[in-house]
């Protein structure tokens, strides 16, 4: 299950002051289009690393960037043959051309598809509808397109039909939800067959000491006799020219690592060679066990989000480095794991007696790939794998560098001024939001994700579809419960409960109300961070009710949400804590599937309308996404000798796009 956690509310940083406040700066947001803002984030400290480090980090770096089509074919079968048509019409088109409402219309709609990695929003998963006319866009196809890689119609459906493909992910209940997704990781079964086959697949390896994430790395489709079969993403196997040259990359990042990391490198090589998912599990103890590289990365298929069963795992990278002097606050968080976990409301039958292997830092991502480009997780904990959690424990990280974007790019823009009444919560929210949200992040990803444990004969699936939604709210509860404790004053970590408080009032604002920004009038939340905030917020509003501890406020015609009683909301997180983490535990769909349906789905849609005018009135786009950093290798004289890397900092979205598309386009329009 997904360990990512997504920026909750892009208009509520507090920006930090300091000596940095004075310099000019360069624009932090490069590209505005449609609900989406793209911004550069920088690389501070990467001149000071000694030079290997630079080295690995450039390899590493272009290991990140060769997986990006298997995203693309991953999110919908025919992802990559539409974003190679559009590319061609767009570089090929004459200056009349150039000059039409209908061109401008499709480089947008271009730009979103590089964003979501395909022709499906990346939250909302729903298709995106082409403001360019399809007579229109015939002519361009018979004028810039020589060969299209399938027959015009069926492309033409493909973008114009709203009905074709009109959902990336569908979690609806009572439906067929492989047959009524448009992901690529199955296809000619459906629900029932999936479920069958892996049902049979884990009674053949139910004795296995170590259970295995069968399914993770594979598309699931009917060979020629009509068997249920798998294809497996390795070399050799599908997507192999693109991970050949991921391998290329992690072999010259070997001869610049450490041993200890190298060994890890090299598992991970083995791994991608053989598909074999024990490879995989040898990989990420190694990798979990390294605590002392400075460098470090994530690179593989590792997030299960995009699939509705939770099986097949999205392809992503993310290179970072360590932030000394951020890591105070994660490395005290650590050295506390077993308290937090022996306080925890959960029900004691589930908590780890022995936390082992809970490791936390700060860090400065230096690139981003896969399914974390252009959006990106602002934490990170892994591995997903329950048993080596438990066995191995986990490493946390908090983004520092992209949420200080983040707020860079949110600063001035009305947001609070907009949504939050009363004034006392804006001043908390000014002076503590950034450190509130890194904290919850921090305790979301270090604790909350490695607290726990499941019931003897659970095996981990059983919540199939909500298990996402569930997980992260689980997370989400324990990192906001901690978050009120004064044990965070005692250790040093918050100066007062205000920081708490701060972090209350944004997160009930925002899974109420404010986030409803990202989705279409109409629809239902489907994305499953959404569908945990909701859960969260309104379940302590209902609960909370007879107390009055949260409040719908109107005035001047506008709906305001505000927290009257913080301590009881803290109680009520404890409460729903003990409750989700039981249905965790026990493998409970029918009360994990009454949670997430009673709280996290419905939309009010008077109060929807409502925010989408506030928020268009503010001319804030809800999502944000970057450019990546570019890096350079610098000779001697020579020529032979590497002397430096160096970094530079892009802000053209549409050339980065087009520079990746020709360096790292590596596998078939179809696969």
């Amino acid at each position: 299950m997904n360990k990512l956690l997504l920026l909750s509310v892009m208009g509520t940083f507090a920006v930090a002051q300091g000596a940095d406040a004075a310099k000019p700066e360069k624009p932090w947001i490069v590209d505005r289009f449609d609900d989406i803002k793209v911004i550069r984030y920088e690389v501070p400290g990467f001149e000071k690393l000694p030079l290997r480090e630079k080295e690995l980090i450039y390899y590493l770096s272009e290991a990140a960037k060769c997986g990006r089509d298997i995203l693309f074919d991953q999110n919908f079968k025919y992802n990559l043959v539409v974003r190679r048509t559009l590319e061609q019409i767009y570089t090929s088109a004459d200056k009349r051309d150039r000059k039409s409402q209908d061109f401008a219309a499709l480089e947008k709609y271009l730009k979103k598809v590089w964003f979501a990695n395909g022709i499906h929003h990346h939250y909302s998963n729903d298709k995106f509808r082409p403001e360019f006319g399809e007579e229109w866009f015939r002519e361009q196809l018979s004028k810039y397109v020589s060969e299209c890689e399938i027959p015009v119609d069926m492309l033409c459906a493909i973008i114009f039909d709203p009905e074709l493909y009109p959902t990336r992910l569908n979690q609806t209940d009572g439906v067929d939800v492989i047959l009524t997704s448009a992901n690529n990781y199955y296809e000619g079964v459906d629900q029932q067959q999936v479920e069958q086959f892996y049902s049979e697949m884990a009674e053949r390896y139910k004795d296995d000491k170590e259970p295995i994430s069968y399914g993770l790395n594979s598309k699931l489709t009917i060979d020629d006799e009509g068997n249920v079969v798998e294809r497996v993403w390795h070399i050799g196997g599908m997507y192999s020219p693109a991970i050949e040259k991921i391998v290329y990359w992690l072999e010259k990042a070997a001869t610049v690592a450490e041993p200890v990391q190298r060994q890890t490198i090299e598992a991970l090589i083995k791994y991608y060679r053989t598909g074999d998912l024990k490879d995989f599990d040898a990989y990420n103890i190694l990798w979990v066990k390294d605590l002392d590289s400075n460098v470090d990365f994530v690179n593989g298929f590792i997030e299960d989000y995009g699939d509705p069963l939770g099986r097949k795992a999205s392809w992503e990278a993310n290179v970072n480095f360590r932030d000394e002097e951020a890591c105070r606050r994660t490395r005290i968080i650590s050295a506390n794991a077993q308290w937090f976990e022996d306080h925890s409301p959960v029900d004691p039958a589930y908590k780890k007696k022995e936390v082992k292997g809970v490791s936390a830092k700060v860090i400065t991502v230096a690139m981003l790939g896969g399914d974390c480009y252009p959006a990106t997780p602002i934490g990170i904990n892994l591995p997903n794998a329950d048993w080596i959690r438990k066995e191995y424990g986990s490493k946390s990280v908090t983004i520092d560098n992209i949420t200080y974007a983040y707020a860079k790019a949110a600063q001035g823009n009305g947001f609070n001024e907009e949504f939050v009444l009363r004034k006392a919560d804006r001043e908390r929210m000014a002076k503590y939001g950034k450190l509130a949200d890194n904290l919850h992040t921090d305790l979301h990803e270090c604790l909350g994700h490695g607290s726990g444990q499941l019931a003897p004969g659970t095996k981990g699936n059983e919540l199939r579809t909500y298990s996402s939604t569930l997980e992260e709210a689980r997370a989400d509860l324990f990192g906001l419960y901690y978050l009120g404790d004064e044990k965070l004053v005692e250790l040093g970590l918050i100066p007062s409960l205000d920081v708490a408080w701060a972090q209350y009032s944004q997160y009930i604002m925002n899974g109420m109300m404010t986030q409803l920004s990202r989705v279409e009038p109409g629809k239902n939340v489907e994305e499953s961070h959404m569908r945990n905030r909701k859960l969260i917020a309104e379940w302590c509003y209902e609960k909370g009710r007879k107390d009055n501890v949260i409040e719908w406020v109107e005035c001047n015609g506008k709906r305001y949400i505000i927290v009257n009683d913080f301590k009881r909301l803290r109680e009520l997180f404890g409460e729903l804590l003990r409750e989700v983490q039981r249905i965790k535990s026990e493998g409970d769909y029918e009360a994990g599937r009454a949670l997430v349906e009673t709280y996290a789905v419905k939309v009010d849609a008077d109060l929807h309308a409502e925010v989408l005018r506030r928020y268009k009135a503010l001319n804030i786009e809800p999502y944000g996404g970057f450019v990546n950093p570019e890096y350079r290798l610098v000779y001697d004289a020579s020529g032979k000798r590497l002397i430096d890397v160096v970094v530079s900092y892009p802000a053209d979205y549409v050339g980065q796009m087009l520079g990746y598309g020709r360096d790292y386009s590596l596998l078939p329009s179809l696969n």
